[in-house]
Order: structure tokens, then sequence, then C-alpha cells
């Protein structure tokens, strides 16, 4: 049906009558995007068909990448490219008078993740279809996502996402493959076969019907499948009121991250977790028994990677498996559970590295605590016999301490491989975050720096630079992004860079247009375009960059001398709901917004914009239209980014600290083609080792600092009260936690090479060519191949032997 527009056009209209039951000329744009939908998906269904019965008949390993979000983004547009019938489609219906870009924006982007975690994991299942690798994705159904954020009066509001609405043409129910997870109850042992054993029991189950995606690789016949799971009640009575069992089931899958201020909220989240794991390895397993038979080579044949601590109960649920259902010895159960789960720490901050308190993991998930007790046990034990005498170390590292369950700690003793995502993230877990167990177990470490797919990132969101590309150095690099480095000799053609010149300038017409019609207000497109878009959170710092601009806003109304080249900040991020920090910083920045975009003193040179509701679909306009990509994390603190390799493919130029793995890009594209300032993360480590830091000393000491915090409080925003207080507090009373006001001068004279720099075009725009060229190090395809060779032990020729 897509072989030419001729047959696409017929089986188009044919496939929308029988679905809709009515002409052409009286449907409407979502029925037009439903049966190209189902269209799409028929057409795929061969090859994922294909792609599990080579599974079934081969005898190659399998990997199971475990991850509470997967941020996919609109699915048609990236399943069109990589299938390659993007062109005949777009054709085809044309001729019927239809748009395909128009059919696109009808798909709602899938609620199913939130920030950087959930997009590698999106980026992954992508590079391992189109390497045809077999590897699958399991997370869960998110029946409303996140959330939805709207501004009423600058404040962030959240509302529930509605993405599953209208449905989900992409996927197809399983409910033979349902699998039962039971919570609460008690465990009881019992001999039999003069052995012990347990059994849960007056337990409350529900069940976890799985719902399968395809996900298709790039010019390939390899179809792998993401397994969403979502919660419902078990088909049998129990000891409850029904509508409250109801409402608490549907609950485990209708948020992505709950509100955990509360005990309520910890225990929701718990279920996730654990929801997530149990239906994911009991599906896996089930598979594998019906294949295999025993579970004796199970850690032979398949690999659970778990992306993060949220899916860490993998490890006891599997052990739970091997030991009440196989009937196997400990010590068989434990070598074939810590030689099949491997682990990405994704950060070093405290809060992320998850701790349960054991009174509320113990009654919920009573069996899966006494196999973590006895975890514990033997592993405190194993440590007194390699390091006796030192009872601080063994505490320390104990997965059970001080009333928590540490979830970082069994991922680690659990797990055969514990890897980072940037090389200075796994050089801060090896000497200082988790020290301890890399001194007790080196091998287990290793690095893999993250990656993005350059086909959602290049590809399907900036056609226009693809085809530059391909103009110049022909498509070999559409496969090999390493081919990227031969536009390095075009760096300093004019020709080249004048198109290069053209197609940021057309990037830029597009989103100018899609923020006048997003929010009405009208940007200068021929100025930087300024971006920061990335979760809100303290240590990504956004305080940093809101005051700068206050800086900026101060300079161009006191100096009628001071000149910059006209700028446009760009701010889109969420912040957790229960964040109560984070909002007031949103809060800070449309109220700086309000301030800036309506004073005609300073004649249009500053303009902020904050969209609401970031997300992919949102990124795709954002990414090829920058000009400046903010990077500015506290050195230590973002254990690796991927918003800064979008950026750098799309020929943005980062102001950035040392951080994650902005140090490697710096060592790809070389320091004199981005601006670098602030804290090295070794002196960061040191001030919080140490001391010596006292934010107070630059406030008294640069009137800039004393300036810009002092309009905080005083009235300098109106109609806000004291809501900016806590943000300065933290600044002063809290000292500084972030080193905003320390990298504050620093970041200053940064942006003022940025603005210098951007003045001398040609400068600029090889400077830009030169990112380009060296983003191909960045990715996934290259990720993943690290991946699977050095800790999944996957053959890369797996499809075409």
């Amino acid at each position: 049906m897509f072989s030419n527009k001729e047959k696409f056009k017929e089986a188009f209209l044919k496939k929308l009558e029988s679905m809709y039951g009515k002409s052409f000329q009286e449907s409407t744009s979502r029925d037009h995007y439903h049966t190209l939908g189902n269209m799409v998906r028929e057409y795929i269904s061969a090859n994922w068909i294909a792609t599990n019965e080579r599974n079934r008949a081969k005898d190659e390993k399998q990997v199971y990448y475990l991850s509470i979000e997967f941020l996919l983004g609109r699915l048609l547009g990236s399943n069109l490219l990589n299938l390659g019938i993007q062109q005949v489609v777009e054709d085809g219906l044309k001729e019927l008078g239809l748009e395909l870009s128009a059919i696109e924006e009808i798909e709602s982007d899938a609620g199913l993740g939130n920030g950087g975690l959930g997009r590698l994991a999106a980026c992954f299942l992508d590079s391992l279809a189109s390497l045809d690798l077999p590897g699958h994705g399991c997370g869960i159904r998110y029946k409303h996502g996140l959330f939805d954020q709207k501004f009423v009066d600058g404040y962030q509001v959240e509302l529930p996402e509605q993405w599953l609405r209208h449905g989900n043409v992409w996927e197809v129910r399983k409910p033979d493959q349902a699998v039962e997870i039971h919570f609460w109850g008690k465990v009881e042992s019992y001999r039999e076969d003069e052995k012990v054993r347990f059994r849960h029991i007056k337990g409350e189950a529900i069940t976890a019907v799985p719902y399968d995606m395809p996900i298709v690789g790039y010019q390939t016949k390899t179809v792998n499948m993401l397994r969403l799971w979502s919660a419902e009640p078990a088909p049998f009575p129990i000891h409850k009121n029904i509508m409250q069992y109801k409402r608490e089931t549907e609950a485990v899958s209708e948020f992505l991250y709950p509100d955990d201020t509360h005990d309520e909220g910890k225990i929701l989240r718990l279920k996730q977790q654990y929801f997530l794991v149990a239906a994911s390895i009991g599906s896996i397993v089930r598979s594998y028994r019906k294949k295999n038979g025993s579970l004796l080579d199970f850690h032979k044949r398949v690999t659970i990677h778990i992306n993060d601590t949220h899916p860490v109960l993998a490890i006891p649920e599997l052990m739970r498996i091997l030991l009440d259902e196989e009937d196997m010895s400990w010590e068989l159960a434990w070598e074939i559970t810590s030689q099949t789960i491997s682990y990405t720490n994704h950060t070093t901050l405290s809060e992320a590295l998850e701790k349960w308190p054991i009174n509320i993991f113990q009654p919920l998930l009573p069996r899966i605590y006494m196999i973590v007790d006895e975890i514990n046990e033997r592993f405190c034990k194993e440590l007194w016999n390699k390091y006796p005498g030192q009872w601080g170390r063994i505490e320390n590292m104990a997965i059970l301490a001080h009333g928590l369950v540490k979830m970082a700690h069994l991922a680690v003793v659990g797990s055969f491989s514990v890897n980072g995502v940037a090389k200075i993230h796994t050089e801060i877990l090896k000497n200082r975050e988790m020290n301890l167990f890399y001194e007790a177990f080196p091998d287990k470490f290793n690095n893999k720096t993250n990656g993005i797919t350059h086909r959602r990132w290049l590809l399907k969101a900036n056609p226009h630079l693809t085809s530059l590309i391909k103009d110049t150095i022909g498509i070999g690099w559409m496969k090999d992004t390493t081919q990227l480095r031969q536009l390095d000799a075009y760096a300093n053609d004019s020709a080249f860079l004048e198109k290069l010149n053209n197609v940021k300038k057309k990037r830029k017409e597009i989103l100018g247009e899609r923020i006048r019609k997003q929010t009405g207000m009208v940007i200068d497109t021929d100025s930087i375009i300024d971006v920061q878009v990335k979760r809100l959170h303290a240590y990504k710092r956004q305080l940093l960059n809101v005051l700068h601009i206050m800086y900026l806003y101060n300079k161009l109304r006191e100096d009628s001398s001071f000149t910059i080249h006209p700028r446009t900040f760009i701010f889109g991020a969420k912040a957790s709901p229960g964040y109560y920090y984070a909002k007031r910083v949103i809060k800070l920045i449309n109220s700086l917004a309000e301030k800036v975009n309506n004073d005609p003193a300073i004649k249009g040179c500053l303009k902020v914009v904050f969209l609401e509701n970031y997300r992919v679909s949102l990124a795709e306009d954002i990414f090829p239209a920058a000009d400046v990509s903010e990077q500015i994390s506290t050195a230590s603190k973002e254990a690796s980014g991927t918003g800064n390799m979008k950026f750098m493919m799309n020929g943005a130029l980062t102001i950035g600290t040392l951080d994650g793995a902005n140090i490697e890009i710096k060592e790809e594209v070389g320091e004199e083609n981005m601006f670098i300032f602030g804290l090295t993360a070794e002196e960061v480590l040191n001030f919080y080792q140490n001391g010596g830091y006292r934010s107070s000393e630059y406030y008294h000491h640069d009137k800039r600092i004393q300036q810009v915090l002092e309009q905080l409080i005083n009235g300098f925003f109106p109609d806000v009260h004291d809501h900016f207080e806590p943000i300065h507090d933290s600044l002063l009373m809290q000292n500084d936690e972030y080193f905003v006001l320390k990298d504050f001068s620093s970041y200053i004279d940064a942006q003022g090479r940025v603005d210098t720099t951007y003045k001398d075009r040609n400068r600029w725009l090889t400077m830009s060519a030169k990112n380009i060229a060296y983003s191909g190090f960045f990715s996934s395809d290259r990720t993943i191949k690290h991946y699977a060779k050095d800790i999944w032990g996957l053959e890369l020729s797996y499809s075409k032997s």
C-alpha cells in the first residue's frame, strides 16, 4: 500500500471508509490521522511478527530495558521516516488536498516520561532497533502522564495529561498475557520435602495488562517492542470496599511520579516500582520458560537492564521467582540474578538515590522485604570477612540501615555492571559517591557516555539542515554519524556558511511562528535565540540565567552607552508539583518576562519567553532554531545531559560549565568553539567537603549581585508580595548551595563573549559548523554499541547473518 502514491491514495480512502463508515468529504483531520496511523501499524506488523519469530528461533541473548519513563514524543513522523515511506505518503496526501504536517499535529505526545531519563530510554530503543539488536523496553502505561503545564498569572498549574483521550493508534492490548501482582498480606512459612518454603497469603492482588508498541528500526526490518503495563482490578472478590480498591488499583498506572511528600504518595510510588518490575519479570520469565523450560541458563540468554534506581526491585523479584517458584538454592538463585541484572546510575544527588522507609516497604512488600533483608545480611557478612572490624564501612555500605532500604546500594550489590553516563560522572561515582563500593567491586564499574538519536533530532526535527548536509557530504552520515566530521572541511567555506545561515534563519522563523500561535508574542527572529529547556531544578540553575537577564535589563535601562545584539531568552521546564522552590523560580521567570517584554525603554533588545508544557514535539521546533545552548548546571551535579548534544547537532553553541557531557563536547569540538565558565567539579566538591564558601561575600563585593538580589524582595516585581523571599534567602541565608553567586561574574563574562562573537557572523557560523561536524560522536548508536559489547554481550551482526 506504500509502494507508490497511487496505491497509497487508494488504500487510504478505502481504509478511511471502512473504519469510519463515511466518505472522504465528510471526514475530519482526526479521522485522517487514525486512518494513516492504522495503515502504518498494519504495514509494520509483518516485520514485527518476523522479528519476534526470529527472536524465538535464534538462541541469541535478549535485553530488556526497564525504565520508569519512556519519553517517546510523537511516533507517526518518526515511523514514516524509519520505514522510508515518508515521501510517498506526503505526495499522496497532497494530491488528496491534505498536509502530512497538519495530520502529524493531531497526534498527542505520549505521556510516558518527563525529562532526560525518559528521552534517553526512547533514544536507546530507537538505536537498538536500528542496529538490529534484540532489545525491548518495559514501562508503565500512565493514563495521565506527569501533568499538562499551564501558567495562570505566571504560576504553574498542573492538569492531567489527556494523551489517551482518543486512544493510542500504536498500541496493541494483550489481556491474555496479563500478570497478577500481590501487595500487602503476610508471608507464611511451611515445610515441604524437608525444606522450609514461603508463600504470600492474604494479600491484595491487582492485574497488570500489557499494551505493546512497535519500535521501528531505521532502514531495517527489525521491529522491537515496548511493553507498557496498565494496572487493572484483579478478576476475583477481595475483602475491601470495591470502589476504594478500584481507585487504588488504577492509581498505580495513572500518573508518573505522584507527589511523595506524604506516606500515601510514598506507598503509591513504591507500588508503581514493584508493579513495573513484577509485571515485566513475570512476563520475561514466562516467555523464557515457554522456549527453554528450565531457568538454569537464564542469565546466559537474558539481560535485564535497570535504568536508574526506580526498577531496582527487579533484583529481589527475580530472586523470589527463582527461590519460591523454581525451588532453587539461595546460592544458585543469587548467581543467576546477579549475572542477569545490569544498572545505570544517572545521578549523584542524594535525594535521587532512593531510600524507602522500612515501615512502608515491609508491610507493602512482605516477601520482597524478607529477600532484601537476607541479601543485606549475606552482603554485610561478606564485607565483614573482607574488612574485619571496619564497622563504619559496613554501616555505610549496608542495604538496610537506619530504618531505610537503600535502593542504590541494592542495585550495585545485585548487578554485574554499574555504569555512569559521562566520563566525569563515572569518575565521581567511583571516587566519591560510590567509592566504598568501587573499592569492593572495581570490575563492576564502567562508563557509557550518553547519546541521542540523530534520526529524531536531526533528520526528523531539522529537514532543512539535513538537506544541506546531504548536498554537502552525501548520505553516508545518516547511517554512520562519525562521517559528519567531513563537514569540518567546509567550516570556513563562505558559500556553505551562507547556506547554514539561511537554514538557521528559516528555523528561527518556524519557531517564531509557533511562539506567535501559542502565546501571541512576536519575537525578533534576527535576535540571538538563547535557550534553556530542561527539568526545573535548583542545580540546573535556571536562576543563574534569570539573574543574568535581570542584570542585562538593569544595565540597558541605566547605561545609555551599553549595547548588545538583541537577545530572545527562551525557557521550557516543568517543576514537580511538590517542589515549591522550583515553582517560585517559574513564577520569577514569568514575572521577569512580563516586565522586560513590556518596557519600551529597552527598545526590544531583550525578550523573555517561557513556553508552556515543554515536550518532545515542542523541542523539535526549539533545537533547530537555537543559537545558544544553556548548559549551566553546577559542576559535578549534571550526570551527563542530552539536550546539550541535541543543540550541538543542530548548530547551537554551548555556554556551559565543565559538567557532565559538556566536558566531552569540549574534547570533541574544542574549547574555542564553545563558551566555558564557572567552577570546576573538583572545586565544587572541595567546597562541599571542606567548606570555605560564603555567598554573602559575593553579595557585599559585587554591586550587580546586590542589585538583582534586592530586586527579588524590594517591590521591583509588583503584585508578588514576598513570593521570591525564599529564593533570596536560599542565596544568602542558606549560603547558596549551588554556587549561583560564585559563578555569576564568570557567567556574565562568558555571555559577553557570546554577544561579541555573534556580531562576527563568519566566526559564529564557523563555530556552528564545527559543532555540527563533531556532534556525531554523541549518537545513541555509538552508546548502544558499547552497551551491547561491554555489558550485554550482544552480537552486532544480529539480523544480518
